[in-house]
């Protein structure tokens, strides 16, 4: 999909459906072999397994479940399911979190439940570190103020991160450094912490940079709302935050310094976590920000909106970056994900020597892609 790379303008579309339920959360990783497997939560508890490999080579086609832990399923969650992910090294195993205040473990090979970690509160969000090797901790955002860190060696909660004054909303990993991790809460802040250490975080990030005042770290905020979305970039040189005050901000994270992109209003009414995402592996960045039934495209370092994807009948609540094969998923309360594919254009032979260039799409792309940027 080069493409995308050279040309960030370029339509995209989507070009599969599934029906899996209400989705809440998607976390599509490639697996071994010749497939790759996307895994999805749902409001209901169940969680299903996906084989998005196109054997019928078709541009339309939709993928089938391979399995799932349903109602029945003796571990199956309570409530809603808020988080899946992979285990990063093997997808033999992956991870879970809900509104019942559990995280489970399970074993991919048997759909069984190999640990449950318990909360005092409702589970907003959880993630396991990509690039860590000397740890296995799962951080863990809830409805209390203290985020906590699972260790899926021992089974048992490791320590409690303290700073936060409110809810935690979102958590995420540097994935360029074993032990840097980002909260992000209803208390408006965003704190960077190095879990190793005991006196507290290393940053809180201030939109203002200083400037505004000289007061203490503490009275630091990262958005004049509740911040409700946290994102690395691939390269985990900065950080992207969003929230509910209709803003999405871009941090260098190693210094926590807001660069001041403009992305304009960047609508956010979720009273929970908001899932968005970050390309990989494009020449220019892009994130794409669930928006209504929409998806908002950005360019991550002009603050340029690219385009808006529409495709869904109600509101998204997820979308995740599939690196490998350049794909993008998105989830919504019509109960479909899609997959979401650079729109490809021939080139028109032009007999009538005129100047400008034509250009048609791709038949496998027709009717297909949906832009606000059709001239792009």
């Amino acid at each position: 999909m080069s493409d995308l790379a050279d040309n960030p303008k370029i339509p995209v579309g989507y070009l599969k459906a599934w029906q899996p339920g209400l989705i809440t959360a998607v976390t599509p990783e490639c697996m071994v072999y010749s497939s790759y497997s996307m895994l999805s939560g749902g409001s209901d508890g169940v969680i299903v397994l996906y084989d998005l490999e196109n054997s019928s080579r078709q541009p339309y086609y939709t993928c089938k479940a391979v399995c799932s832990v349903g109602r029945s399923h003796p571990d199956v969650h309570k409530y809603s399911v808020e988080t899946v992910q992979w285990y990063p090294h093997d997808t033999g195993m992956f991870t879970s979190s809900s509104f019942d205040k559990t995280l489970k473990v399970w074993d991919t090979n048997t759909l069984q439940a190999a640990d449950v970690f318990n909360f005092e509160e409702t589970v907003y969000s959880h993630h396991m570190s990509p690039a860590a090797t000397k740890h296995c901790l799962i951080a863990v955002g809830t409805r209390g103020p203290k985020v906590q860190l699972c260790d899926l060696k021992s089974g048992s909660c490791s320590h409690i991160l303290q700073g936060h004054r409110q809810e935690i909303l979102a958590v995420s990993w540097s994935p360029r450094h074993d032990y840097i991790l980002a909260t992000a809460s209803a208390d408006s802040r965003v704190n960077l912490w190095d879990v190793r250490r005991a006196s507290g975080c290393l940053l809180t990030l201030d939109q203002h940079n200083g400037k505004k005042s000289q007061a203490v770290e503490s009275a630091n905020t990262a958005h004049n709302g509740k911040v409700n979305g946290l994102c690395f970039t691939s390269d985990g040189l900065h950080l992207l935050t969003v929230g509910t005050d209709n803003r999405m901000r871009l941090w260098n994270s190693s210094n926590g310094e807001n660069t001041l992109v403009n992305y304009g209003k960047v609508c956010n009414d979720s009273r929970k976590g908001l899932k968005f995402t970050v390309s990989c592996g494009c020449s220019s960045e892009f994130v794409f920000v669930p928006y209504g039934s929409t998806i908002a495209v950005y360019a991550v370092h002009s603050g340029e909106q690219l385009t808006m994807l529409k495709g869904h009948y109600k509101s998204v609540d997820c979308c995740v970056f599939q690196s490998n094969f350049q794909e993008l998923y998105s989830g919504s309360r019509d109960c479909n994900i899609l997959a979401w594919v650079p729109s490809l254009y021939e080139p028109i032979p032009d007999d009538d020597d005129e100047a400008t260039t034509k250009s048609q799409l791709n038949p496998a792309f027709e009717d297909a892609w949906s832009s606000s940027d059709e001239e792009g």
